[in-house]
């Protein structure tokens, strides 16, 4: 952990790459380490100091490289160790830092403990997952009533042992069994082999699902029943566990504080409560939490993420306001709409149609303004979009493909309404391959690319977006130059304004005598606002704007165009 005043991570910007999307160097339709090494100086002049790369590690990609076959070795569709040693090395040579992603809630049933654990009962590696013989007198005799995140029970039949193990993910991902002394330790070294190399930090996985919520009889609870039939939501009940402060702080202990690196934990369902425990400067285990509460908003209360609602901006005021106060004075917020698990938020919260370009510069301006360290997904600096998906037969991703097999095979929901839902919510969406150029497949491959392109690439593309000095990316290019310039956008206080507008999402932030106002209308029409008391009668600048500068008169009001956003900077002595 850097103790430094400053650490260097709460004034830096973080583009996250998926290896597998982003730039194909040899034609075979995959991305690969030799590709992301092509595009570092797209990166550097974008302006972000550090690169998180999802898994890069050897895999057979049941669930997209999130199931490990092996810690240290490189997939080689991906590339090689030498691939990797380069693309670091030309990372930092150009000031660019590398978070890599840490998966160690569960591995792959091809990694080698697995592959012995699940021999017999007696073998070494056994205890390193966890097992449950079946239930007698149930039916079926699982033993818990737990459905996984991707469908189906949480346990998969092990015949060799005569018992269970425990998946929360596919039934090719086994959870590891944090309690036994042995996998933690394994998994610290495997840290220190990445940190040795050179890496400059982690994002971990699903990291507060590593505690489990073990009974004194050494079992598992079942989840409360909420609907009918024996599968009961189960996610939740391997969140947050009792022991979850103490594995992480054992982390600390015999790695993080050894090295000069940043950590990002993802942890769902966490509550603002644990992340200022975790990310406490001083007495928590690690630097930012990925929280979960705002990519919720726009799905029926209580149900999954595919029950569809519209956002209701009301809702995301109160949720990142909370996030924004109750992180204030103790942890450290991460600021995202976009990543790998996620819809491209300009189609979720935006316009994707005549206000592309608009909405996402708002989109962007409201994130890049709040206190914490922005994340960019790639692509997201570019305006792209979700894809236009027609069949299920263009997806590739588990969740989705479980998603619909269970909703239209096992529930006879229409097809249609089902689309609608992977078009609004797959994962795909964002995995579509990144839009380089006007080339066939977008530049990304001279190949078939895994996943195909979005029709759009010949409007929406790098080249094209570089070209233009009023894109997308040159706007993203000014909000991460705006956060080297200006230390109120690092460390001022957050305060939300003129909360009860159910069209304009305005805040303050402020330092010393600085004050920044941040004004995003999220409507595809005109708005108005109060004019915010901080700037009637105050001399103010407008440092960053979606639309062209025009004036505007000392009313009591302040007119929006649709999706305008605007960053206005004032001195109180002023």
């Amino acid at each position: 952990m850097n103790l430094n005043p400053s650490p260097w991570w709460q004034s830096s910007v973080v583009y996250q790459i998926y290896p597998r999307s982003f730039c194909d160097s040899n034609g075979d339709g995959i991305g690969d380490l030799p590709g992301i090494t092509s595009k570092l100086d797209y990166l550097k002049t974008l302006g972000v100091d550090i690169v998180w790369l999802s898994p890069i590690y050897q895999s057979p990609n049941d669930d997209n490289g999130y199931d490990i076959s092996d810690y240290r070795a490189i997939m080689p569709e991906f590339g090689t160790m030498q691939d990797f040693e380069h693309m670091l090395e030309q990372m930092h040579a150009r000031g660019i830092r590398l978070m890599m992603d840490l998966v160690v809630n569960h591995t792959s049933d091809e990694h080698e403990w697995f592959r012995q654990a699940r021999l017999s009962r007696d073998n070494p590696y056994h205890d390193f997952y966890i097992w449950a013989d079946p239930v007698e007198g149930r039916e079926p005799n699982h033993p818990t009533n737990w459905e996984a995140a991707f469908n189906g029970s949480v346990w998969e039949w092990n015949e060799p042992t005569g018992e269970y193990f425990l998946h929360m993910f596919s039934k090719r991902q086994p959870d590891l069994n944090w309690e036994n002394p042995r996998v933690r330790r394994e998994v610290h070294n495997l840290m220190r082999f990445w940190l040795d190399k050179g890496v400059d930090g982690f994002r971990m996985d699903v990291i507060n699902m590593i505690s489990k919520p073990w009974q004194p009889d050494g079992t598992l609870p079942d989840a409360p029943r909420v609907r009918p039939g024996f599968l009961q939501p189960g996610f939740g009940m391997s969140l947050n566990g009792p022991r979850l402060q103490d594995f992480l702080l054992e982390m600390k202990q015999e790695v993080l504080r050894h090295y000069d690196c940043v950590t990002v934990g993802e942890a769902p369902g966490a509550t603002t409560e644990l992340a200022r425990v975790i990310t406490d400067r001083e007495q928590g285990a690690l630097d930012m939490l990925f929280q979960f509460e705002h990519m919720h908003l726009d799905a029926q209360p209580g149900q999954s993420k595919w029950h569809l609602k519209a956002l209701d901006l009301s809702d995301l005021k109160v949720t990142l306001s909370r996030w924004q106060d109750d992180l204030a004075e103790s942890g450290w917020n991460s600021l995202y709409l976009n990543n790998h698990d996620q819809p491209r938020s300009l189609s979720r919260f935006g316009c994707d149609g005549q206000y592309r370009v608009e909405s996402a510069k708002m989109l962007a301006t409201l994130i890049h303004g709040m206190k914490g360290t922005p994340y960019v997904y790639q692509g997201e600096e570019l305006g792209m979009t979700n894809f236009p998906f027609q069949s299920i037969e263009e997806c590739q991703d588990i969740e989705t493909l479980n998603m619909y097999a269970d909703a239209v095979t096992g529930r006879g929901i229409d097809r249609a309404e089902v689309m609608q839902a992977v078009r609004a919510k797959g994962r795909d969406n964002s995995r579509t391959p990144m839009q380089w150029t006007t080339a066939p497949h977008g530049g990304f491959s001279t190949g078939i690319p895994w996943l195909a392109v979005n029709p759009n690439f010949t409007e929406i593309n790098a080249a094209a977006a570089v070209a233009d000095e009023e894109s997308v990316y040159h706007y993203y290019r000014s909000l991460i130059e705006l956060r080297r310039e200006m230390p109120v956008l690092v460390h001022g206080q957050y305060a939300l304004l003129d909360a009860e507008n159910p069209d304009v999402y305005v805040y303050a932030r402020a330092l010393g005598d600085e004050r920044l106002l941040v004004i995003c209308n999220f409507r595809a029409r005109e708005a108005t606002i109060a004019t915010p008391s901080d700037i009637v009668g105050r001399a103010y600048r407008r440092v960053l704007g979606n639309w062209p500068e025009r004036s505007r008169d000392a009313s009591q009001t302040l007119a929006l165009r649709p999706f305008e956003a605007l960053m206005l900077h004032a001195r109180v002595t002023d």
